[in-house]
């Protein structure tokens, strides 16, 4: 329904920013990262999910594509709501995520507030499953054909980035001229989502 919110950062709260849109304050509940970017009295852009339920009716802003996509990506894992995925990407970038998906790092997952051991393993579990179902649909080797991927580091920056809920095609065209063997796999990842947010 909304694609995104632009307009005056009216308050900010723990969680929680209004964005304020000709003269209509949209309360939009957010992450820590989110709100790092946002400075009540400036203009501020919110990428937003709508969650619609029997008895709610809540906006989710975030600053970037990256971690609307990642907020979407949790909420697709079964036990995870919308409070728990805010507190994850509270503890975590969209990249820390995606790292921590693919190499099946709970701890890192388990900092966030709420979430334990055992909704750590589900979410890598879950995410690597659908990672798995890309590749043997042949949708992932296709993609990453069409730009010359070599070596691990290459298909493992590419998983992290599908992960994040980008389509094979965009991590194909994000990733091509990116030179995977001089940098570490973070920073291969973090210059995909760049390209893919502009």
């Amino acid at each position: 329904m909304f694609y995104y919110l632009d307009g005056i950062v009216a308050h900010v709260e723990p969680y929680l920013a209004v964005i304020d849109c000709g003269g209509v304050g949209y309360a939009c509940r957010t992450t820590n990262t989110t709100l790092g970017q946002l400075q009540k009295g400036k203009r501020g852009r919110l990428y937003t999910y709508l969650n619609v339920g029997e008895d709610v009716f809540d906006l989710y802003g975030f600053a970037t594509q990256g971690e609307l996509g990642s907020f979407r990506q949790l909420l697709n894992v079964s036990g995870v709501g919308p409070k728990a995925a805010l507190a994850l990407l509270s503890a975590v970038t969209p990249e820390g995520l995606a790292m921590a998906v693919i190499t099946g790092d709970e701890k890192t997952l388990t900092m966030a507030p709420g979430v334990g051991k055992k909704i750590a393993q589900r979410i890598i579990l879950e995410l690597k499953d659908k990672l798995a179902k890309e590749q043997l649909s042949g949708g992932f080797a296709s993609s990453t054909a069409a730009a010359p991927l070599s070596g691990g580091k290459a298909v493992e920056a590419a998983q992290a980035l599908s992960v994040l809920g980008y389509s094979n095609a965009d991590v194909a065209a994000a990733m091509k001229g990116i030179d995977v063997d001089a940098l570490p796999l973070e920073e291969i990842v973090r210059q995909a989502l760049r390209r893919m947010v502009k």
